[in-house]
């Protein structure tokens, strides 16, 4: 996956499946990309900068159910009073966590009740770009900084997965990254059907 340049062939596959969608948004532009870059502090990965640039700024529906977000835009039910989201602070996960039971939160005992909060507050609001919802506080994250910029997580009130990976207790088979993501979603396939 190459978060730096966009590949011809995925901008090229993603303009066709947004091509079919009227209710696509218009692209954003280039100088709407690099003001939003520049105020956070950050590069977008690829491709989902070009795609917001030159391809479109959102869909009123789907991927996710909800439809997929404008650059900046939250989503309704993210709820106010949340901490600030800072998408310049590297995403702390590299592998999927559930908050409590199975394997991938063993370890995690040692953490106090307000480390435990804050590493979770973190998961959610620390480098990642929130590309929609699945409704019931099902979020879709891009990954903006660090080891797994670029990869796509589903971050929800049970854990955060990483889209693209086969972990062996979770599976969410598909291509990592937004250009997989959203192939995808058009292909019509459940995130967590095999194949």
């Amino acid at each position: 996956m190459n978060t730096e340049t966009c590949a011809p062939s995925e901008a090229a596959a993603l303009r066709e499946i947004f091509a079919s969608h009227p209710d696509a948004v218009p692209p954003a532009g280039w100088e709407a990309v690099r003001s939003f870059e520049a105020e956070h502090g950050i590069e977008l990965p690829e491709p989902y900068r070009t795609f917001v640039a030159e391809i479109s700024d959102g869909l009123r529906a789907g991927p996710p159910d909800y439809g997929l977000l404008p650059l900046a835009k939250t989503p309704s039910d993210w709820g106010e009073g949340r901490a600030e989201r800072l998408l310049a602070q590297p995403f702390p996960l590299t592998e999927a966590w559930l908050w409590e039971g199975g394997e991938e939160d063993e370890g995690e005992e040692g953490l106090s009740d307000e480390e435990f909060e804050a590493r979770v507050e973190a998961v959610y609001n620390h480098g990642s770009l929130l590309l929609g919802t699945d409704g019931c506080g099902m979020y879709w994250h891009l990954i903006t900084t660090g080891p797994q910029r670029g990869h796509v997580w589903l971050i929800d009130e049970f854990g955060a997965i990483p889209f693209g990976t086969r972990p062996a207790t979770l599976r969410m088979p598909g291509t990592p990254g937004f250009a997989g993501w959203v192939a995808r979603w058009a292909e019509g396939r459940s995130w967590f059907a095999a194949g």
